[in-house]
């Protein structure tokens, strides 16, 4: 009877180590079918441009694909105990498992179903504020929730453009051929034979024209609007002068009669929003919110997405949620540290221990 139960004891231990090797065997060929897909949906979404890729991933069917890809992570782990240790291996494996976890609780997928299991739009995905100088915004433009409010507001204390200096003259003749020159002042140019010289005198940032006793003068006014200009003396060659101003922003109106055309160009090297963060009147943070310098806050990535290019009196933040963002960081750190063990620090006790 003993002999029975033994040899009963030993059929069902291999019946079950047979059914786990087919699993674990199912299971490594599922993870490959699913890193190949995965390289296939990379390569597709290549082509397929950010704004058509963005919804591609977040997609109903993607979704289920980085769920299945999560619990086979899960299951590797669970059945594979070579895994386990090294502690190299483990973490490789438990930091992909976090990236991917952080990756699809941050998605817009993922913040829907915490959204609905919380009964609130408590988080929102991604969009757009605007915001006019000088005041305050809590509502967010999204794309498919339509407006939603923020727990607090920002800010927008002051914005700037600055430009690369200095910046371009074009000058065009009436047979097309045209030139750029650095336009400083003081510059002095010969466009060409019989074309006189061009002196560049001014430069304005807010041109204005003032008009006192029937005379016209041209300031640069501290209280007015952006207003880029160059003043301009045009010298012929019989020795008669004229004054003519270029604007930025204003290309005007060309006489007919004009030997030369003028076009004054600025290239923008950066544009900054000094902005705050407030709840009830107090102010929690500041920033310099510039490009590839965000503000985050209050669970959110705040950074510059557009401005006011005709007066530069608002900006425009881009908005992205954050959640899942530190698994993800934590899951790359534990990936990488993972990767040096195994290949580096394993590697080089191996070799200390063999000498």
């Amino acid at each position: 009877m003993f002999t029975n139960r033994f040899q009963g004891y030993i059929e069902a231990t291999m019946q079950e180590a047979g059914l786990k090797n087919r699993l674990k065997r199912l299971l490594l060929w599922l993870a490959l079918l699913l890193i190949l897909l995965l390289t296939a949906f990379s390569i597709y979404g290549a082509f397929l441009g950010a704004d058509n890729a963005k919804v591609f991933f977040n997609s109903l069917p993607m979704s289920i694909y980085w769920l299945t890809l999560g619990l086979v992570f899960i299951a590797g782990i669970v059945f594979f105990s070579r895994l386990h240790s090294p502690v190299g291996s483990f973490a490789t494996h438990f930091g992909c498992l976090l990236v991917l976890a952080g990756g699809f609780w941050g998605s817009q997928a993922g913040i829907k179903i915490h959204n609905y299991f919380s009964g609130t739009n408590g988080i929102i995905h991604s969009g757009q504020m605007y915001i006019n100088k000088g005041q305050s915004q809590r509502l967010v433009m999204t794309e498919s929730e339509g407006e939603q409010e923020l727990p607090f507001a920002i800010r927008l204390v002051n914005f700037v453009i600055e430009y690369y200096e200095p910046g371009e003259l074009i000058i065009k003749t009436l047979d097309g051929t045209g030139f750029k020159v650095p336009a400083e002042s003081g510059q002095k140019f010969n466009p060409g034979p019989n074309l006189g010289t061009v002196t560049i005198v001014r430069q304005f940032e807010k041109f204005r024209i003032l008009l006192e006793d029937g005379k016209k003068t041209a300031i640069d006014d501290p209280n007015g609007g952006p207003n880029p200009a160059l003043e301009l003396l045009l010298k012929n060659p019989d020795g008669t002068e004229t004054t003519k101003y270029v604007f930025e922003r204003f290309a005007g109106h060309t006489n007919p009669n004009d030997k030369l055309r003028f076009i004054y160009v600025r290239t923008i090297r950066d544009y900054i929003s000094d902005v705050e963060v407030v709840i009830n009147n107090v102010v929690l943070d500041r920033k310099r919110i510039e490009v590839n310098k965000p503000l985050h806050f209050g669970g959110y990535l705040f950074y510059q997405q557009g401005y006011d290019s005709e007066a530069g009196q608002y900006t425009i933040l881009g908005v992205v949620s954050d959640t899942g963002l530190t698994a993800v960081h934590i899951g790359f750190f534990l990936l990488c540290a993972g990767l040096f063990w195994n290949f580096w620090l394993s590697s080089g006790r191996r070799r200390a221990g063999d000498g």
